[in-house]
C-alpha cells in the first residue's frame, strides 16, 4: 500500500500516481494491505482502490515462488483486473504474480522495476548476522532469480528501470523493451537555504540493515574522534545504533522524525552525509538532500551512474570524509551552487516529466 508514502518502495508508488493524475491519468489502484489503514488521500487521488489481505509468510514460504510475489496473490485481483481492458502497471517484481496468466495475454503490460530483487536480497543475505533471517534471504535471493524469467515469458510487456544500472543489467537479460525512468520524489522544486549550517546529518530508515551499516560506519570511522556535531534521523533503529551514539555527546539521534522534522533536519544541516554499502536500484534519500539541503557528501556506491556524481563530493574511507568535512564546514553553499543543482534535477528528475515518459510508452503504436 503506496500510503504513508514513508520508506523508498512506496514513495516511489505514491509520487508517481499523484503525478499521473495530475496529467489527467483516471487510475484504478490494486493494493496489497497489511500493518496500514485504508486511506482516504488514495482515494481522492484514484478513480477506485482495491485493497486485498497480504498473506503472512508462514501461508507463503518461498518455496518454489518468492514469499514476496507468494503473499500478494489473490483471485479477487485478477478477476477485478478482468473487469475492464485498460493498461496495467505492475509496481515490483512483488506484483507480477499474474503478469503471465493467459486471461490478461491482449494487456498493455508496464512492470515498475524498483530493484534487480535477486541482487538485492543477496546482499541483504551477507549483510545479515541472523542466521534465520540470512536463510531466508538467501532462499528468496534464490527464487527471485528463478522468478524474474517471467519478465521474458509474457507478451505485452515493457519494464520501467529506476536506474541507468538497472536498466543496463535489464537490457542484458532481453527481457522486453526496457526503458529508464527515475524514481519519483516528494520534491516539486529546489527549496535550498543558501549559506551555512553547523552540523552534519546522516537520515535512512534505521530498521534496514544497509542503513544501519551506513550510520554506524559514520559513527565508529567518521566522527568518533572527530569534533563535528553529526546528527542521524531514522525510523526504528537498532539498540546497537541507540547504543554506539550514546558514548558521543556531539552525536545526536532522532528517533522517527515526522515528515515536517525531516525536512527541517535536512535544510538545515550544513553536510548531508549519505555512505552507502549497497549499490542497488537509487537512493531516494540522496534527491532529497539534493532538492532541499545543502553540501551533499558520499560515496561512489551511492551515486554510481546516477548522473548525480557533480553534485555531491565523494570520499570512501573514514580519513577521506574526514578531510572533506573539514574543507566544507567554513565554507558558504552558495546561489551559483543551487542553480547547478536546478539545472541538472530539473531536467533528469522532474516528476512531471518522467509521468510523461510513461504515458508515452503506454500509448505507443
Amino acid at each position: 500500500m503506496p500510503y504513508p508514502a514513508d520508506y523508498g518502495g512506496v514513495i516511489d508508488v505514491f509520487y508517481k500516481l499523484k503525478t499521473l493524475q495530475q496529467l489527467g491519468i483516471n487510475i484504478i489502484l490494486h493494493c496489497f494491505i497489511y500493518g496500514r489503514k485504508k486511506s482516504n488521500l488514495l482515494a481522492q487521488i484514484c478513480e477506485k482502490v482495491y485493497y486485498y489481505p497480504r498473506k503472512k509468510k508462514w501461508e507463503s514460504l518461498p518455496i518454489g515462488l518468492p514469499h514476496i510475489v507468494k503473499s500478494r496473490r489473490h483471485t479477487d485481483l485478477l478477476n477485478n483486473l478482468l473487469k475492464d481492458n485498460y493498461p496495467i502497471l505492475f509496481e515490483g517484481l512483488h506484483c507480477c504474480y499474474y503478469l503471465n496468466n493467459p486471461a490478461l495475454k491482449d494487456r498493455a503490460k508496464l512492470v515498475r522495476m524498483h530493484n534487480v530483487e535477486w541482487d538485492y536480497y543477496q546482499q541483504l543475505a551477507l549483510k545479515e548476522n541472523k542466521l534465520l533471517k540470512k536463510k531466508y534471504f538467501e532462499i528468496e535471493s534464490k527464487c527471485l532469480k528463478k522468478f524474474e524469467l517471467i519478465l521474458g515469458k509474457s507478451t505485452g510487456v515493457k519494464l520501467l528501470a529506476i536506474s541507468p544500472n538497472d536498466t543496463i543489467y535489464l537490457q542484458a537479460q532481453n527481457y522486453a523493451q526496457v526503458h529508464y525512468v527515475p524514481a519519483f520524489h516528494p520534491n516539486e522544486k529546489i527549496s535550498i537555504t543558501a549559506g551555512r549550517g553547523d552540523y552534519a546529518l546522516y537520515h535512512g530508515n534505521l530498521s534496514v540493515n544497509e542503513n544501519q551499516e551506513a550510520a554506524l560506519f559514520l559513527v565508529e570511522k567518521v566522527f568518533t574522534n572527530f569534533n563535528y556535531p553529526l546528527v542521524i534521523a531514522g525510523k526504528n533503529p537498532p539498540s546497537t545504533l541507540i547504543k554506539a551514539v550514546q558514548a558521543h555527546p556531539h552525536i545526536t539521534l532522532k528517533i522517527n522524525p515526522s515528515d515536517e522534522e525531516l525536512v527541517h533536519l535536512i535544510s538545515n544541516a550544513h553536510i548531508n552525509v549519505l555512505p552507502t554499502f549497497q549499490a542497488t536500484g537509487i537512493k531516494l534519500k540522496l534527491l532529497n538532500a539534493l532538492y532541499q539541503g545543502r553540501f551533499c557528501l558520499v560515496n561512489n556506491y551511492m551515486v554510481n551512474n546516477t548522473g548525480l556524481k557533480t553534485l555531491c563530493h565523494l570520499a570512501e574511507t573514514g580519513a577521506e570524509f574526514q578531510a572533506i568535512i573539514k574543507t566544507l564546514r567554513n565554507q558558504l553553499f552558495s546561489q551559483k551552487e543551487i542553480a547547478m543543482r536546478e539545472g541538472i534535477l530539473e531536467e533528469k528528475f522532474s516528476n512531471r516529466a518522467n509521468a510523461e515518459v510513461i504515458t508515452h510508452i503506454l500509448y505507443e503504436e
